[in-house]
């Protein structure tokens, strides 16, 4: 089934949503806000991918100890897990009764990560594995989140539409959310029913 939640007045339908989900979106668009909001309501382990990828001072895992050890996360019978990489999608998306997609224009994630980061970096939050952004890694650096979400956000659309046109994801529910406000409605329809 394949659900597109717009600004429109048109109703959505009523989902079941399983116990496995997947959220997928561009950086800066919500996705672990909303997998640890699911994940409440449903009674389920919260995954996080960046958590798992993410060592000490910013290294990342191979993509061999990445797979084990987010197969061993979404071992149970439930889970909601967000994050984009290529390396576990067999994991994440494969097992996955239900991905919900935020789609969102590109000036959202852009409005929202400069202010998310300078919280991050002057309350010096801990993110992954005592890990922290910094002035110039996250904003300013050839690493910038800024120049990530510019450069990466056709890419991962185009990415994502295709995945999802394929016949061997026809079985999943896709909820694609065009929208902060598409989002918010959603759950709030998800609640009454």
């Amino acid at each position: 089934m394949l659900t597109i939640a717009d600004e429109s007045d048109t109703p959505i339908p009523s989902l079941r949503l399983g116990r496995r989900i997947a959220v997928l979106g561009m950086t800066a668009t919500g996705k672990s806000t909303l997998a640890k909001h699911l994940a409440g309501l449903l009674g389920v382990p919260h995954v996080e991918l960046d958590g798992i990828v993410h060592g000490p001072n910013w290294v990342d895992l191979s993509n061999e100890e990445f797979h084990a050890r987010t197969a061993d996360a979404l071992n149970g019978d439930g889970w909601v897990v967000d994050g984009n990489y290529a390396a576990v999608r067999d994991l994440t998306i494969g097992q996955a009764e239900t991905v919900i997609w935020l789609d969102y224009p590109i000036i959202i994630p852009l409005w929202r990560v400069v202010p998310r980061t300078v919280r991050r970096i002057i309350r010096r939050e801990e993110l992954w594995n005592g890990n922290r952004e910094t002035w110039r890694g996250a904003l300013f650096g050839r690493d910038s989140l800024v120049v990530w979400i510019v450069k990466m956000h056709r890419v991962r659309r185009r990415e994502f539409a295709a995945i999802f046109s394929a016949p061997e994801h026809a079985h999943r529910t896709l909820v694609r959310l065009r929208s902060p406000r598409a989002t918010a409605r959603w759950l709030k329809d998800m609640g009454a029913s």
